[in-house]
């Protein structure tokens, strides 16, 4: 199976799971990136059944819209059953690296608000450690300098992404070479910089299941 076609199993199964798991009426959690888009494809035959859905970008609020799929805004949302969104990297522990679309701030908003939260991944995204993939950090443009350099200090390599700006205006640091052994007491330190307005780490809300593609067929972890 291609990359894709794998994407696709696992976008068809988080939206079997939501069929199964969020009661009728109710308000979905979409993530960003390519494996979220697939999973929007997977969803639209089901949007009747749903009120709408909370967006993590503005590219999943143009895609939900373009398959008629209200989008809310969080704010007037109290409730949000499951959180469907990919991972640049997840471990056994289903703490995962996200944000290689540079979504990761947004994304974690909602994913704070969801009950449950759903990684999609390929299998090439199961790690034993993480880290090869470089740690994107949001950071506030006049501090990005200043931000860099305690991200050095942590035995880092921040290069800041070319001709990019995230959805809240703001700078994204990809961090390289790091080993990240310990990701809870990682994500809390780096999001104690000042400047930093959040970090990659998905530790301390971590996945609540992951569904994982593989030749085999889609594995469930957690």
């Amino acid at each position: 199976m291609t990359q894709d076609e794998l994407k696709q199993a696992v976008a068809q199964a988080a939206a079997d799971y939501v069929a199964k798991h969020a009661p009728a009426g109710s308000i979905i959690g979409v993530g960003t990136g390519s494996t979220a888009n697939f999973f929007i494809d997977a969803l639209a035959p089901l949007k009747d059944r749903y009120k709408g859905a909370v967006a993590s970008s503005e590219a999943t609020r143009l895609r939900l819209e373009g398959h008629g799929i209200p989008v809310l805004d969080l704010n007037d949302v109290d409730d949000i059953p499951v959180y469907v969104d990919g991972a640049d990297e997840i471990d056994a522990g289903l703490n995962m690296i996200k944000g290689g679309g540079g979504a990761l701030t947004r994304e974690k908003i909602v994913a704070a608000v969801a009950k449950t939260f759903v990684c999609i991944a390929d299998g090439s995204k199961l790690v034993e450690t993480m880290g090869k993939f470089p740690l994107p950090v949001e950071v506030i443009p006049m501090a990005r300098a200043h931000v860099a350099r305690e991200l050095v200090k942590l035995g880092g390599r921040p290069q800041e992404r070319a001709g990019f700006v995230t959805d809240n205006g703001n700078l994204i640091l990809d961090v390289h070479g790091l080993a990240i052994t310990d990701p809870k007491g990682l994500e809390a330190q780096i999001n104690q910089i000042t400047g930093v307005v959040t970090n990659g780490l998905f530790a301390l809300r971590p996945a609540n299941i992951c569904l994982l593609g593989t030749p085999e067929g889609v594995r469930t972890l957690g």
